[in-house]
């Protein structure tokens, strides 16, 4: 009797513990299914990151069911990250990348296409919607444009003193230093492909062909590109210091400290110069000798791209493409001052001349190729600036991207 009881009140427990385990699990699956979910965002610090943030309370208010959750992970090591974490169902829904990395990312099957692509299409800057092209198809929602452009300090550089051609900035700077001793009129980030490759432009050449995609073919070592390259080596004579010496740290501390004139920079650089009392003006690259517009700059789409490996495109999708709203596209000007992917009005001094710039700005290519020309096209900038035979460094760079 004493057996069967025992027997019948571990029944009992047995049981008990089975409904309770049934009403937790019941519990659980009514909250995962009650319809809220969370989309993870992968941004920057220092500004972005309070975008996303004041950007998803104002989504979060209008959509109840969703919660916005910011993420830090740097521009520059998102696409890597996600190649990694994607799969693996830790990474985000939502990420930011730089439009150059779109080919990567899209053969490597990490991102969707744009679910409302037309919309979008009809919305953003034509920039974008060539940056952020692929075989065809629209990727991602662009959330700033950006290029670079002269800056000049007005208290050592008169408006109408300020060069509208590579030939009248030479003048002026020789003339400048000679007078000054200890400053500089003139200082670019020499070792950088990002600014260097201005030199390459004349006549229309442009890296990967005029849509960025000939892969035979990179036109960084035919006779424009050459041509221009000699040019920059020349700029020796106006800015005799090694390219060691000329980093974008070196050369941004040159302008903002008041030691040099001109300077080729970006928006990025617009709160620094000011909080260091520098009074300056952003005016359109100067012309290559023989052509008549500003020299063409790389020009840079900051996207967000929803993940292939999101569990809630849809609502992903929707976020995504509610940054590229105008109130979203002013919030971000404000908070960040980089140039929005909309066509509004700014109420910036700095604004006319990166928006002018950008008439002639070309894409940064999204081949898979582009990923070897950074590193080749550094060195090959560094190497001619030092003197090397311009030839064989742009040979060799060639050579790195497209086998040949």
């Amino acid at each position: 009797m004493k057996k069967c009881a025992e027997f019948g009140m571990k029944v009992f427990c047995v049981s008990l513990c089975c409904l309770a385990a049934s009403f937790f699990i019941s519990c659980n699956e009514k909250k995962a299914n009650d319809g809220s979910i969370t989309l993870t965002v992968w941004e920057s610090t220092n500004g972005p990151d309070e975008f996303i943030k004041k950007a998803g309370e104002a989504f979060e208010a209008s959509h109840p069911n969703v919660k916005i959750k910011f993420e830090n992970v740097e521009l520059g090591d998102s696409t890597g990250q996600i190649a990694l974490d994607g799969p693996a169902g830790k990474g985000a829904d939502i990420f930011a990348a730089p439009h150059d990395r779109l080919g990567s990312l899209v053969t490597g099957g990490h991102v969707l296409p744009t679910a409302n692509a037309d919309e979008i299409r009809s919305h953003i800057l034509s920039s974008c919607v060539k940056a952020l092209t692929y075989d065809g198809t629209l990727y991602g929602y662009p959330v700033s444009a950006e290029t670079y452009a002269l800056f000049y300090n007005k208290k050592l550089v008169k408006e109408n003193e300020v060069p509208k051609s590579w030939d009248e900035l030479v003048n002026w700077t020789s003339d400048f230093n000679a007078k000054n001793p200890g400053k500089y009129g003139f200082v670019m980030d020499t070792g950088n492909a990002y600014y260097t490759i201005i030199f390459t432009t004349k006549n229309g050449n442009r890296l990967f062909g005029i849509n960025g995609n000939d892969r035979n073919n990179s036109n960084i070592n035919n006779k424009y590109a050459v041509d221009g390259m000699k040019f920059f080596q020349g700029l020796k004579r106006i800015l005799n210091v090694s390219s060691t010496d000329l980093g974008t740290a070196t050369v941004d501390a040159a302008f903002q400290t008041g030691n040099a004139a001109m300077h080729i920079t970006g928006l990025w650089n617009v709160v620094p110069f000011e909080k260091a009392g520098i009074e300056f003006g952003v005016a359109p690259l100067p012309s290559l000798p023989g052509d008549s517009n500003p020299a063409a700059s790389f020009s840079g789409t900051r996207a967000m791209f929803v993940s292939a490996y999101s569990d809630h495109p849809a609502e992903a999708n929707e976020f995504a493409a509610f940054l590229v709203s105008e109130e979203m596209q002013r919030l971000r000007f404000e908070i960040t001052g980089a140039i929005p992917s909309i066509d509004i009005p700014l109420e910036s001094p700095y604004a006319p001349g990166f928006l002018k710039q950008l008439e002639y700005a070309f894409p940064m290519p999204t081949i898979p190729e582009m990923a070897m020309f950074w590193e080749a096209m550094n060195s090959a900038s560094k190497n001619i600036w030092d003197g090397a035979d311009v030839q064989k460094e742009l040979d060799a760079c060639n050579t790195a991207m497209v086998g040949k």
